[in-house]
């Protein structure tokens, strides 16, 4: 029998989700993937990447979780149902409290960019209902995917606002 042996996970830059497909109870009444679901497919990822830094969904057993606070998202072209898509996602900071990632929703087989997702995610324990600061085994974690993903271009739409075009 093998011994059991804990491995540190590699942090890629970016972290790339498993392929996920569009579902038909997704789609709206304009006959592609309604606002909502790009949000799931986001989530969904995400999810993944929580999981190797260790504050994933049975993260909750041990008191804690983790709350999106704000998210920003761009629609940038449609998705149909049954298409195939994987989302990256970028850790471009954290603090003792927060994460700042931005994701960006590739079509898998194509390879263009249908939406991005730029987010702020606190850190809560379930027991006092309010922002705690991260253990130190993920704050390591953390720390591991940030040195990865720092040698990443901070992507062009971080720090957008919603605004109107300036009149010329």
């Amino acid at each position: 029998m093998l011994d059991r042996i804990d491995f540190e996970p590699v942090f890629f830059a970016p972290f790339v989700s498993s392929v996920m497909r569009v579902e038909p109870a997704w789609i709206d009444y304009n006959g592609h993937l309604n606002m909502a679901y790009y949000n799931v497919l986001f989530d969904r990822a995400v999810d993944e990447a929580f999981e190797l830094l260790g504050c994933g969904a049975d993260y909750v057993n041990e008191g804690y979780s983790t709350f999106t606070a704000e998210v920003h998202v761009r629609y940038l072209r449609e998705l149909h149902e049954g298409d195939p898509v994987r989302v990256t996602c970028q850790l471009l900071d954290y603090d003792a409290k927060r994460m700042h990632y931005f994701e960006q929703l590739f079509h898998a087989t194509e390879g263009w960019v249908s939406a991005t997702s730029e987010n702020m995610s606190l850190h809560v324990d379930m027991t006092a209902k309010k922002a705690a600061a991260f253990p130190a085994k993920v704050e390591r974690a953390l720390a591991r995917m940030k040195a990865s993903h720092a040698k990443l271009p901070v992507p062009e739409a971080v720090g957008r606002k919603i605004a109107m075009p300036e009149k010329r």
